[in-house]
């Protein structure tokens, strides 16, 4: 069902059964999969692909140009999966030459109002971003994460998946999978346990998580830490998780605990 004040081009691709309200506004480029919810007032342009029984509130813009002043007009995208909720005023832009030219967000994440995310960001499934949250350029965020309102997140950093970040937090360090992170400028601050339970983690692994996290968390010197770890701590499949995050990606220090941060 499409509203007769809304504008939608000819050449959008819209699937059966979406709603489309009043004085929203859909591309030519623009493709929305089926049971996708249109409110009000919504703005959806540019090389934007949006998949099924998404919920789009009034007055969220989707796939004007990105918010960089390195970005010459080339060709670029957004790809959204399915069952997502962006609330009232929700910001996406797509990407650039220099993040290979793609936003992408998985399935059932949660943006509330006023929440942005810039080009080139990669977002996962099942995330939460509370009101405010805004994510800055080539930013990763994990499975399950959980950023709280207000937080500011640094361009290239990267939060692992059922990590939590408290509200009005600057992330400018990567989070590591499964951590809780805090402070004016984020600041690592344990295990988010409760996310672990929630997840029906068992407790054996729980108590091996936290085993790690005391021993390579203990001073600064954490990747030598690692290294002199047991083999069988390694083998665990978290504690596998939080190490392959670690090595994989340096162009943002980690998250340490307060007092052990340092440019690493």
């Amino acid at each position: 069902m499409i509203h007769k004040t809304a504008i939608v081009d000819k050449n959008a691709q819209i699937s059966e059964n979406v709603e489309i309200g009043p004085y929203c506004v859909v591309g030519p480029k623009v493709e929305i999969g089926d049971g996708t919810k249109l409110h009000s007032h919504v703005n959806l342009v540019g090389n934007t692909k949006i998949g099924r029984n998404n919920d789009i509130y009034p007055f969220a813009s989707i796939g004007t140009p990105p918010q960089d002043l390195k970005y010459k007009g080339e060709d670029n995208s957004i790809i959204i999966g399915n069952g997502n909720k962006f609330r009232e005023y929700v910001n996406i832009n797509p990407g650039t030459s220099a993040g290979g030219t793609v936003t992408r967000l998985g399935n059932d994440n949660l943006l509330m109002v006023y929440c942005h995310v810039a080009h080139d960001c990669n977002l996962g499934n099942g995330i939460v971003l509370a009101n405010n949250v805004q994510v800055g350029g080539h930013v990763t965020i994990e499975d399950k994460a959980i950023i709280g309102g207000s937080c500011a997140v640094h361009q290239f950093s990267r939060i692992g998946q059922l990590a939590m970040v408290g509200g009005m937090t600057g992330v400018l360090s990567d989070v590591i999978p499964f951590g809780l992170s805090i402070g004016n400028r984020n600041n690592l601050s344990g295990l988010n346990l409760i996310g672990l339970r929630r997840l029906k983690v068992s407790n054996k692994d729980i108590k091996i998580l936290q085993n790690f996290y005391n021993i390579v968390f203990s001073n600064q010197n954490f990747r030598s830490n690692i290294e002199k770890l047991e083999k069988s701590l390694k083998e665990n499949k978290y504690v596998k998780t939080i190490i392959d995050f670690i090595n994989s990606n340096k162009k943002r220090p980690i998250s340490l605990p307060i007092n052990k941060n340092e440019n690493n």
